[in-house]
């Protein structure tokens, strides 16, 4: 009870950290945008204190099947606190700010190849947009996209590794996927399987979707300028991560459906000696 407790506050707290970051390293934030941040980061502390102090979570997924959100949360850190760095080096520089900016700028020089996730979302900004700013946004994009990358074959190779998640541990189907309804009808492992695809598919197209989204949006409503300081390392952390994290969430279920699959597999021989079948040595 005490160590749920502990373990509850110090990831409530991590949270409030990552909300936190950009109105803490850059500089001139209003003390409105500061009002807004705080209320966000209390609303989301409040959040994780209720689901990791609930004996049966209600949106987290894989809450114990670690290292699933654990590598989404340091991926989501990590991704902020670089672009929130790049960002502060634009008016105040430093030699840690130029060397960052300098990463960036040699990887979204990589990355930045024709029909490429990170030219699309150049190519979404709006026309007259300046050259510094759609240089900011491509570094920051082309260094955000490669530790999406980074983040997923980390997982990969970690559940392969360790035979996530069914290596040393209870794996309770049910409570580490509180939104999938298994009354629903249909076979489950199907489902999963299903769902599995769709999360693959959905993470693959979506780094290119998203630009084309903003493009279309521009003709009906305001375009995205990402001229704000914070609107652009949010609109790039989510347009690089969330891809990233639906991949990761298919690949996971799809294990999920492998596992269990396995377990009718080692039932049914159970089943068949105990109604007397006979089994050859």
């Amino acid at each position: 009870m005490i160590s749920q407790l502990i373990g509850t506050i110090v990831r409530a707290t991590l949270v409030v950290w990552l909300i936190a970051t950009p109105s803490l390293l850059l500089p001139g934030v209003t003390a409105d945008a500061t009002q807004v941040v705080a209320l966000v980061a209390i609303f989301a502390a409040a959040l994780t204190i209720f689901e990791y102090s609930a004996e049966s979570p209600v949106l987290v997924e894989f809450r114990d099947a670690p290292p699933f959100n654990r590598i989404r949360f340091v991926t989501m850190f990590l991704t902020v606190f670089l672009l929130s760095v790049i960002t502060r080096g634009q008016s105040m520089p430093t030699p840690f700010t130029e060397f960052v900016a300098a990463i960036g700028a040699l990887v979204a020089q990589a990355t930045d190849f024709p029909y490429s996730p990170v030219r699309l979302l150049v190519l979404a900004l709006p026309p007259g947009t300046e050259a510094h700013q759609v240089m900011l946004v491509r570094t920051a994009a082309g260094l955000a996209y490669l530790i999406s990358l980074l983040s997923l074959a980390i997982f990969v190779a970690l559940a392969r590794a360790r035979h996530w998640p069914s290596h040393k541990m209870t794996f309770n189907v049910w409570v580490n996927l509180p939104t999938f309804d298994p009354t629903a009808g249909g076979d489950v492992v199907k489902r999963l399987a299903r769902d599995a695809r769709f999360n693959v598919a959905l993470g693959f197209l979506l780094p290119f979707l998203i630009p084309v989204a903003f493009k279309a949006s521009s003709y009906l409503f305001s375009p995205v300028t990402l001229t704000s300081a914070q609107t652009m390392i949010w609109t790039v952390s989510a347009w690089a991560l969330l891809p990233a994290s639906l991949f990761m969430r298919g690949i996971a279920i799809g294990r999920i459906a492998e596992l269990i699959e396995d377990q009718r597999r080692r039932a049914e021989p159970a089943k068949d000696d105990e109604k007397g079948t006979f089994v050859p040595a």
